[in-house]
């Protein structure tokens, strides 16, 4: 068998990044072939059993496996989500990315699709929530965000919130907003685990200015 002999040239083929995902939010937008059907409060949106079972395996036992017998309805209602956080949802899973917004809305949103990632099990969206709403803490945000990553095992963003908070400066602000008494409320046992970092470090702030 001969060898064959290759010479390298000067021609340079481009080659653009993938636009898969731009073909899939064409196929999500225009319903074209859709086959299922949600309600969300009073929108109905339409979609593809095959895309959402890829994405999804929550999705994937409700449509194919032993959830489907559960299905009895042409459109299946969707509870506890508002409309434009099933919309945001959809957008992810056919797109692998969220739709833009300001930064109120992301905020906001985030947090909701971070209860709709676990529920879905969509793990990188439920990262890419947690990403977010880490660089969303405030005093009027914190308490809230910290019982969302305790109740969603989020224990990055449980972490941001907690070094926030166990700020001296930020702890009087957050008290002062009554958020401690919210959070003694909505998850006690987040509270005890705070405190128990935070108060010796107070304690041992207050020392120090009275010894000064």
């Amino acid at each position: 068998m001969k060898d064959i002999h290759t010479e390298e040239t000067t021609t340079v083929v481009v080659v653009p990044p993938s636009d898969m995902h731009r073909h899939f939010g064409d196929l999500l937008s225009s319903k074209e072939c859709a086959d299922v059907k949600f309600r969300v409060g009073s929108e109905t949106f339409s979609a593809h059993r095959l895309v959402l079972a890829a994405r999804s395996p929550v999705f994937k036992a409700e449509l194919y496996g032993r959830m489907k017998e559960s299905v009895t309805s042409d459109v299946i209602p969707i509870y506890d989500m508002e409309a434009e956080v099933f919309s945001a949802l959809l957008t992810f899973m056919y797109t692998d990315a969220l739709p833009e917004m300001n930064d109120q809305e992301e905020s906001t949103m985030a947090q909701h699709l971070l209860v709709a990632s676990d529920r879905y099990y969509l793990e990188r969206l439920k990262l890419i929530c947690e990403d977010k709403l880490c660089k969303h803490i405030d005093m009027h945000s914190a308490e809230t965000i910290l019982a969302l990553a305790k109740q969603h095992n989020c224990h990055a963003l449980k972490e941001a919130c907690s070094e926030f908070i166990r700020s001296s400066v930020h702890l009087d602000a957050v008290m002062e907003i009554d958020g401690l008494e919210n959070l003694t409320r909505s998850s006690p046992s987040v509270l005890k685990e705070l405190m128990s970092k935070v108060v010796p470090g107070c304690l041992l702030g207050r020392k120090s200015r009275a010894w000064a």
